[in-house]
């Protein structure tokens, strides 16, 4: 395959990644670039490759085969991934995973708070991000208590508030309901972040995002093409 350009106007360039589950191969020389600025959806159905592609550009699966570039730089190794994480906020797919601490307030202030934000600054940001997602006075609840829906909005603002570069949302929808899964759009059509988002409701990617893929067979397919 002939090797993709290094571009800095792209934020990620993934070249001929592999990756497979013992004897069954999920990404297949799969390549992609993403540009600033870029809304992207991601459809396919359980189990096409979506997550996996998503851990690999955080750097929690290491492809055996490609090379992964992100903001400029090549990432091979664990501590490579280190700056990744702090300019890509990702949301995982089941908010479980990402909500621990005893209140709202605290699990949306925890990221601010490791990248060394001012406390002042930290309350602030906290305010503002929750309502940004409408979920304003909500700081003291308790965030295992919370709904579905409702876990999932603040695990969104857990992210929001570390201001990424990149958004990246796995399956934001699943579970939702109607009113929500609504709320949800009118979010992402607002934010000023650029993102990436998987989902296997096209209907819903159609909504929020302007470049639209499909994984499969192992590749990613433009749809709009």
């Amino acid at each position: 395959m002939e090797s993709l350009e290094q571009d800095s106007a792209f934020l990620i360039q993934l070249e001929n990644i592999h990756f497979s589950y013992g004897e069954r191969p999920v990404l297949k020389g799969l390549s992609f670039c993403y540009a600033e600025g870029e809304r992207v959806g991601l459809v396919g159905p359980n189990g096409s490759g979506k997550t996996t592609l998503f851990h690999i550009i955080m750097g929690l699966l290491k492809p055996p085969e490609g090379q992964i570039t992100i903001l400029g730089k090549t990432r091979r190794k664990e501590p490579d991934f280190v700056e990744v994480r702090k300019k890509i906020g990702f949301v995982f797919q089941d908010p479980d995973d990402q909500l621990f601490s005893p209140t709202v307030a605290e699990d949306v202030a925890f990221g601010p708070l490791n990248l060394g934000m001012p406390r002042e600054k930290v309350l602030e940001t906290v305010h503002d991000t929750l309502k940004l997602i409408g979920l304003c006075g909500f700081e003291n609840r308790v965030t295992h208590k919370l709904s579905g829906g409702e876990k999932r909005l603040v695990s969104l603002a857990t992210v929001l508030a570390m201001k990424p570069k990149i958004l990246i949302l796995d399956e934001p929808t699943a579970g939702l309901d109607e009113k929500t899964t609504e709320r949800l759009v009118l979010i992402l059509q607002n934010l000023c972040t650029s993102y990436i988002i998987a989902s296997h409701d096209r209907g819903f990617l159609e909504r929020v995002a302007d470049k639209l893929y499909q994984l499969r067979d192992g590749k990613l397919v433009n749809l709009q093409s």
